[in-house]
């Protein structure tokens, strides 16, 4: 099943997404619980109860506007960098070099606040050269809990995924390196674009996924940045899930961001930020597409 959340004659929907990907089919909600998105949806079925009924008839997803799958997340994302195999190898020749780091030993583990959610086309605000002035992209296959727990074992760690989404870890360069610790650069609002939908763990096979993204400059063709697989990750998504559950409960609807491949703006001779207008397309074989443009951001 793909949960979408969506906004259409005026009000918050949460719909189950039809096999063509072309229509969405409303769950009966309360408003109040709507504006949650698929949060409400996925605590049920953890709590072990049947879905909302469907209310009303199918609508095409032309006619709607897609949100966020999770508009308003329970609270930080958790998020994983250098992940990838290849994209550690890319920034051992930039700032973030660590030579006394043995990046196989454990994850990092950083957070991203959860008002930077943004969904599916909506404009990402660059703030500006004031306050940064390199913003980079960052592709990611992101996993949804399911089913809460605290010290979950690697063994048991895929029970706990109710399923999979996008996500783009937009991230400021400078602002990152400038605090040593990641969150502030990570956070700026609509630094987190997500979507389009989740798709249930039964439809899709997160340890082996294509994750890609394009850059279209202003009146320029797109130019695919990165080109990876989930299957290259240097740590997989059990281990990720038992590492941010030692001692931290997680709950339904929480989200691991798993780490972007190489190919990021920063890794490039010489370095290539994204500018007022820029549009990135993130693509994640099984789940779909997510887009954004960046625009520059209002003082």
């Amino acid at each position: 099943m793909r949960l979408a959340t969506y906004r259409h004659q005026g009000q918050t929907r949460v719909g189950s997404v039809s096999p063509d990907g072309l229509h969405l089919t409303p769950f009966a909600l309360e408003p109040a619980d709507a504006r949650y998105g698929a949060l409400r949806l996925i605590e049920r079925v953890a709590a072990g109860l049947a879905l909302p009924a469907p209310s009303g008839p199918a609508v095409a997803l032309a006619e709607l506007q897609l949100l966020a799958p999770l508009p308003l997340p329970r609270r930080n994302l958790f998020c994983v960098g250098r992940n990838y195999h290849a994209h550690a190898q890319e920034l051992q020749g930039s700032v973030f070099k660590d030579n006394n780091r043995n990046t196989a030993a454990w994850p990092i583990v950083f957070t991203k606040v959860p008002e930077c959610v943004v969904g599916p086309e909506a404009d990402v605000l660059l703030p500006g050269a004031a306050i940064s002035e390199q913003i980079d992209y960052e592709a990611e296959l992101a996993v949804v809990i399911g089913r809460g727990g605290r010290n979950i074992s690697r063994a048991q760690a895929m029970e706990h995924v109710y399923g999979y989404t996008i996500v783009n870890d937009v991230t400021a360069r400078d602002v990152q390196m400038r605090h040593g610790q990641w969150d502030l650069g990570k956070s700026f609002d609509t630094f987190c674009p997500m979507g389009p939908w989740i798709v249930s763990a039964d439809e899709l096979d997160g340890s082996d996924t294509r994750v890609r993204c394009w850059v279209s400059p202003v009146g320029g063709a797109p130019e695919l940045r990165q080109d990876g697989r989930t299957r290259d990750l240097i740590f997989d998504l059990p281990s990720l899930i038992e590492t941010c559950s030692r001692g931290i409960t997680l709950y339904p609807g929480d989200v691991i961001a798993t780490g972007t491949p190489a190919g990021v703006g920063m890794a490039m001779t010489p370095p290539r930020w994204l500018q007022p207008g820029d549009l990135v397309r993130i693509e994640i074989d099984g789940i779909g597409s997510l887009q954004n443009r960046f625009v520059a951001g209002s003082a």
